[in-house]
């Protein structure tokens, strides 16, 4: 998890990696992974906030993990883009991915 500090618009960034494993000594070939992210992008209208669902998992045949599957939504309005951030972590939670990297910290 990433979390930067912006002085007047709070969240800067918000990262999280979550699997579906409680057992953060699983390899890596035998996990799944979603990163879920709520970031700030200043433009000349302001600042929108973008929330990021990105998914990957390992692939033997390239013998590396692969990103796949991003979606991303934009909000004018912060409080939109948290409680959108909290539904995509809910529906994530509700499929098994209920491991965070948040919680190592």
């Amino acid at each position: 998890m990433v979390a930067l500090q912006n002085g007047c618009s709070g969240w800067e960034t918000l990262q999280e990696v979550l699997t579906k494993t409680v057992d953060p000594r699983t390899p890596r070939e035998e996990l799944e992974f979603y990163e879920l992210s709520l970031l700030d992008e200043a433009n000349e209208l302001g600042t929108r906030h973008v929330v990021r669902q990105w998914y990957a998992e390992w692939s033997e045949i390239d013998r590396q993990i692969v990103w796949d599957q991003e979606e991303v939504e934009y909000f004018w309005i912060l409080a939109e883009a948290t409680k959108r951030y909290a539904e995509r972590r809910l529906a994530l939670a509700e499929k098994g991915f209920i491991y965070s990297d948040m919680n190592l910290f």
